[in-house]
């Protein structure tokens, strides 16, 4: 019988990725004001591809939350927070239509909830939970070409990684105060090292 070696299973303590693909390396602490929630759903957890380790480990106020279906007593718990005014990273689709915009800016500093999950599965989570659907969007406009299609395979061309749709929509909200240019680079290199590693995905 073969037994796994112990090396095998050794993980990073801070990353909690095996050694052999540790990302405490490519971490660039990148300063910023507004908090950030990643809503993660568990499929993405175990991706090694997945993107919000590195994004976790590199913004100070980023909290990841892993799950599927949520109460909601613990949805409004996670999403409103004293003193912050919440705004959903998600675009304006005809299946889960943006609710009307306030005309008021936001005066309170903003808690960003981002959800990591592939389009469906992301949908899904919105339609399942309306005090989610209800928040006040923020969009990217005109997303910037991603560098993840050269480890993950997308069916619409604006579609970004987590990391990369979060750190475009800190530079948003933070303007020139912000500076994502050097986690985007450890994000390609991160990509370039899957990549070695990993086979091209197949369209589908």
């Amino acid at each position: 019988m073969n037994v796994p070696s112990p090396v095998a299973r050794r993980r990073c303590a801070r990353c909690l990725r095996p050694q052999a693909t540790c990302l405490c390396a490519l971490v660039r602490p990148t300063a910023h004001r507004t908090e950030v929630l990643v809503l993660q759903h568990p499929q993405e957890q175990r991706q090694a591809k997945n993107s919000v380790a590195l994004l976790r480990l590199s913004l100070a106020r980023c909290e990841v939350v892993v799950g599927e279906r949520f109460t909601p007593e613990a949805l409004q718990a996670l999403l409103q927070r004293p003193g912050r005014d919440t705004r959903l990273l998600y675009p304006d689709v005809p299946a889960a239509p943006a609710p009307p915009a306030s005309a008021a800016p936001a005066t309170a500093p903003l808690r960003l909830v981002v959800i990591d999950a592939t389009w469906r599965k992301s949908l899904r989570l919105l339609l399942e939970h309306p005090a989610l659907a209800a928040l006040p969007r923020l969009s990217l406009a005109d997303p910037q070409p991603t560098r993840y299609r050269a480890i993950r395979a997308a069916r619409r061309g604006d579609q970004v990684s987590t990391l990369e749709a979060t750190v475009q929509a800190l530079a948003m909200l933070e303007g020139p105060a912000f500076d994502g240019v050097p986690l985007l680079d450890a994000f390609g290199r991160f990509v370039a090292d899957v990549a070695a590693r990993c086979p091209r995905p197949q369209a589908p």
